[in-house]
Formats: C-alpha cells, structure tokens, sequence
C-alpha cells in the first residue's frame, strides 16, 4: 500500500498542464489566456504537484504529533501569505479588497455591518423578524455581525480567521480519515487540502465557503467519532446535534445531506463500525431530533429545492445563454451532462473568455481537482469490488448526496458550490492513490489522455458558445 503521492503521477500531471495551456492558446491564438493567468495556473499546478510529492514521502516518518503540527503550521502559513497578498492584488485590481465581480462578498460585509450595529443597539430582533423565512442565508450573516461588532468590521481580521479555520480543517481530515481509511490515506489527505489551491483561494474572499467546509468537516468527524464510540453521552452526542444543525443555518442543502449521511450509516453500516444494539439507539435518537428540529420551515426550504431542481437549472442556463458574454449552448446543459462528470468539473478555463476572472485566477486548482479525480473514481470502484462499501457510508453518501443535488441544481459547474465536499475529494482520492498497483497505474495514463481532450474540448465550447470562435 503507498503511503506516499509518487513522481509517476505527479510529474505527469504537471507536464499535461503545460501541454494543454500550450495548445489550448497556440490553436485559440486570437484568445490567448492572460499572462497573469498563465502564473497563476502554473504556480497552483507545480506547486501542489511537486510539494504534494515531496511532503507525503518526507512527513510519513514523522510523529503523529509532529505531522499535526506540521501541517497546521504550513496551511496557516500558506493561507495568511494568500490573505495578505490577495488583499492587495484585489484592491490594486478592483480598486476594493474583494475579488472579482464580488456582488455576494460585498452583500455579505454589508449585512455583516448592519448586524453589528444591530447587536451594540440591543435591536438583533430585527435581523432574526427579517430573515425568519431565510433560514439558509442568517448563519453567516449572523457570525459576521458578531465578529464585525468585536473588531470593528476588519475584513483582514476576518480573512485571518479564515486561514486559521481552513488550517484546522485539514487537522480534521486527518482525523476523519485516520479512523476511515487508516493513516497512510489520512496524512496523503491532509498535505492534499494543506495544499490545495481552492481550499486557499476562499481564505482571501469575503464568502461564507471557508466555514461551511470547516462546519461540514468538523460534523462529519464527530458524526464518525459518535459511530465508533464505546460510549454515548452528552458530550459525544451535542456536538453532532449543534454542528449538524447549523449546517442548516448556512445552505439548507449542506444540512439536509448531513442528516442523509448519518441516517445512511446508521441503517447500513457494517458492524465492523457500528454494532446493532448502539445503532438502535442512535436511529430513534436520530428520528426524534430530525423531527424536532428539522420541521417548519427548514423542511420546506428542502422540499422546494428539490421540486425545483429542473426548473432552477433550466433557467439558469437559459440565463446563462442569453446574458451579456453569455454562452448559447449553455442551455444545452443539464443534469444529465454534469452527473457523470460531477466528481471532475468544474474543467480550467485556460483561453480568455470576457468576464471570468474568477474562473481565470483559479484555472490551476480546477485542473488538479481534475487530475485527483481519477483517484477518487478509482477508490469508489475499488470499495465497491471488494464489497466495503458499508465501512465508508458516512463519508460516502454526505459526499454522493450533496452533489447529486448539486448536479440537478442551476450551480452544478460553479467550483464555489463544489466547496463543502472538496476536502472529502481529496481524501477519497488520497485513499485511491494508497490502492494503486504496477497493473492498475496504466489507467491514470489514459485519464491523462481523456483530460487533454475534454480540455480543449471546453476551450472550445467556452469560445464557440461566445461566437469568438
């Protein structure tokens, strides 16, 4: 079993990426990407690659004690130096610390602000009267007004919170995939999201991604910490309960698919993991606390996303098509298109198109989420081969679930909404990697293949859909 990412996969990774942005530009010469992409996307692509091949060879003789540390130290590293960095380039680019086109970012520090002034005024009624039909949308808005009122609305402070909590959340993958897929896939995992591009990018805007992934994360550790318990008690039980409901508080899908995890498990775990009489227990206990609390309107808001799943997707590539710079073929997508690409997309935009910056600065991350998925479609084949799916359902089904709904929905290729599973991924594809063999490593090779095509494919339909091309 590897216990490290090895050179054969890493470097052929890197020198794809070179090839693709080298042809992709050189056929659409007219649309060359950006200089400025081009070092964006070659930091992100060399940079995990070679640092994701370094460290999981060099840090797997460490202590459990010293990688932790290890790791924690370097993402938190990384994250402040995106933090301070991205501040900068966003004002010098923008003329405002935000990102690009930063509607939601500036929505979210404006409420923030409102909800402090509220809570020094003794008046946090009003935020809870108005958004008392919104369930989905006051988490965030309602951290942010705390902190804002504590620090005075810094959004430095604010983005260095995130880099601290993105830091933790790669300790949790560890700890998640330690007790799942034992301590070689688990240390793989954690340098994966130390690393990852994407993981670092939402640091250094003003979204609420970084604390639905922390939350997400965190409740499924503990979720998987209460299956394995010998004991049941308050103090393994109330984090579960209180890190699961707020998931409702930040995007009411996040939340349903965590009940749907857990629920899954608890019916179909093998007793390797959960023995029968403590899975009685925690079924009723389940039921009545789904009942309790995900009543009312919660339970409204999810019925109405999932009715209105087809309807949501079609209007917004119907939107999608008609809209300034908009792509005439995006109606053509659907759910049907991106349910058996949904552990890959989104692709790299890596010719420019007008508007995208977004997409542009981060083409480098979406390439890698490319590459690792080969390895996490790798691993579930595996599980299912030799009949261990049920030693993987919480993990799984949170991560099957969530973008299932995800690829009915009008945001099936939004990276920002692939968020809260990203580091399941990669944690999936660190598992992968541990199960390749001499006989079945061909295959990343002819994924090799497929990527290119699919890449310049999608250059294609990015340029063709604008008629630019």
């Amino acid at each position: 079993m590897l216990n490290y990412f090895p050179k054969f996969f890493t470097s052929k990774a890197i020198s794809l990426y070179f090839i693709a942005l080298l042809v992709c530009n050189i056929i659409f010469f007219n649309h060359a990407l950006s200089f400025q992409w081009w070092i964006f996307g070659i930091v992100e692509v060399v940079a995990f690659f070679y640092f994701a091949n370094e460290n999981t060879r060099k840090w797997s003789s460490f202590s459990e004690k010293k990688f932790i540390r290890t790791v924690f130290v370097t993402a938190i590293i990384l994250r402040i130096i995106w933090v301070v960095f991205s501040y900068f380039y966003y004002t010098a680019m923008t003329g405002q610390p935000f990102e690009f086109d930063a509607g939601d970012a500036m929505g979210y520090h404006a409420e923030g602000t409102r909800v402090a002034a509220l809570i020094t005024n003794g008046q946090l009624q009003v935020f809870f009267d108005r958004m008392k039909d919104n369930y989905s949308d006051m988490g965030y808005g309602l951290y942010l007004g705390f902190e804002y009122m504590i620090t005075n609305s810094s959004i430095i402070i604010e983005r260095l919170l995130k880099a601290f909590y993105g830091a933790f959340t790669c300790v949790l993958i560890y700890r998640l995939a330690k007790r799942t897929f034992g301590e070689e896939a688990a240390r793989m995992a954690a340098i994966f999201c130390m690393l990852m591009p994407n993981l670092i990018l939402y640091t250094g805007l003003h979204l609420k991604e970084i604390e639905m992934v922390l939350l997400s994360i965190w409740y499924l550790e503990r979720a998987d910490f209460l299956l394995r318990s010998k004991k049941l008690n308050f103090q393994v039980i109330f984090p579960v309960l209180l890190l699961g409901g707020s998931l409702f508080f930040f995007r009411t899908v996040l939340g349903a698919s965590a009940l749907f995890a857990l629920f899954t498990a608890l019916m179909f775990s093998s007793e390797h993991v959960l023995n029968m009489g403590k899975r009685a227990i925690l079924i009723v206990w389940l039921i009545g606390t789904a009942s309790f609390f995900v009543g009312g309107r919660i339970a409204n808001e999810v019925e109405e996303v999932w009715k209105a799943r087809e309807a949501n997707q079609s209007i917004s590539m119907e939107l999608r098509t008609t809209q300034l710079n908009g792509n005439k073929y995006a109606k053509k997508m659907g759910a049907a298109v991106f349910a058996p690409m949904i552990f890959a997309i989104p692709f790299p935009t890596v010719v420019e198109t007008p508007n995208q910056q977004n997409q542009k600065i981060i083409n480098g991350g979406n390439f890698v989420k490319n590459v690792l998925a080969f390895f996490v479609l790798f691993a579930f084949v595996m599980i299912i081969r030799e009949k261990k799916w049920r030693d993987y359902l919480l993990v799984g089904s949170f991560t099957i679930g969530y973008l299932l709904v995800l690829s009915f929905s009008a945001f099936a290729q939004s990276e920002r909404f692939h968020q809260p599973v990203l580091p399941l991924e990669l944690m999936l594809a660190a598992f992968g990697i541990t199960l390749v063999t001499n006989k079945t490593k061909k295959y990343y090779k002819w994924w090799m293949i497929l990527l290119f095509f699919v890449i310049l494919g999608w250059s294609w339909f990015k340029l063709a859909g604008r008629d630019m091309v």
